[in-house]
Order: C-alpha cells, then sequence, then structure tokens
C-alpha cells in the first residue's frame, strides 16, 4: 500500500509541474493581458486538486491562500464588478481570508483532524476587510487596533518571561 500511494504521490505531483510549465511555455508566446489575472485561480485549483487527489493537508495550504488571492485580484481588479461604492481593498482582503478558511473546510476531507490554525489569519484578514469595508467606526476601531497591537505584544512577552522565571526551580 505504501509504494501504490508514493507511486500516486508522484503521479499527482508530475501532472501539477507538467501542466505549470505549459502554461508558462504558452505564456511566453501568447499576448493576452488578462491572462496574468488567472495564474493565481489556476495555480489553486491545482494545488486543491492535488491536495484533494492525494489526500494532503500539504498541497491544501497554498491552494486555499492562491484561492483566496486569485479571488480577491479579481475584485481589486474590476474582472468582477462590485456594487458601487463597494472599496475594492476591503472586498481584498475579505477575499483573501476566505481563502484561508477553505484551509480548514478541506482540511476535514484530507486529514484525520480538523486544521483550525487557518481561522486565526481568517478572522483577523476578514475582520480588517470588513473594517476598511464599511468605514466609519469599524475604521475608527481599526485604527485604535493598529495603536494597541504593538503594546500588547509587548505585555504578552513580558508575562512569558517572568512567569517562566517564577516557574524555574530555585
Amino acid at each position: 500500500m505504501t509504494e501504490r500511494r508514493f507511486t500516486r504521490d508522484q503521479l499527482v505531483g508530475g501532472i501539477v509541474l507538467i501542466i505549470i510549465g505549459i502554461f508558462a511555455l504558452v505564456m511566453q508566446f501568447v499576448d493576452m493581458q488578462e491572462v496574468g489575472l488567472y495564474i493565481m485561480p489556476a495555480l489553486a485549483i491545482l494545488f486543491l486538486a492535488w491536495g484533494l487527489i492525494a489526500r494532503q493537508i500539504g498541497p491544501i495550504i497554498p491552494g486555499g491562500i492562491l484561492a483566496g488571492l486569485g479571488l480577491g485580484t479579481m475584485f481589486a481588479s474590476g474582472t468582477w464588478r462590485l456594487p458601487a461604492g463597494m472599496d475594492e481593498g476591503g472586498a481584498f482582503l475579505i477575499a483573501f481570508a476566505l481563502g484561508w478558511a477553505l484551509i480548514t473546510v478541506l482540511s476535514v476531507f484530507v486529514s484525520d483532524r480538523v486544521h483550525w490554525w487557518p481561522l486565526i489569519p481568517a478572522v483577523i484578514i476578514g475582520v480588517t476587510g470588513f473594517a476598511v469595508l464599511y468605514g466609519g467606526i469599524f475604521n475608527d476601531v481599526l485604527q485604535v487596533v493598529g495603536y494597541a497591537w504593538p503594546a500588547l505584544l509587548i505585555l504578552v512577552g513580558l508575562y512569558i518571561i517572568f512567569r517562566r522565571r517564577a516557574a524555574a526551580p530555585q
């Protein structure tokens, strides 16, 4: 069984590299202005398919990140029109956060445990995106958090240092 899985992983990895190589080769000879917008989504699909077929979380991680970046780029570039008045930067951040959340969702199918850690950057990036998107009081809160987080890091660092010294044997 180990030999069969190794061969399947090699096959999937080889196919992904061949597709990326063909795409890169064609791009050198084809003059298409907007084709660059589809590079990240195409790579995302390849990595996500690779991870799902091989049942490994490794390729799912860059696949989810690239999916979020690709979707966000579509919103920010105007390829997919947003309703009037919506900030492209906020929409980009929300799409990027969704890519991180996708890692957690797909981990259910490829791993024996759910990987919750991608939800940390997803929530931080998503909340920031909503603040940018809606402005007003959200923007004010975001500004306060921007000033407060370095102080929070300092306090946590001091706590770790002094807690460790207090717990050390004498």
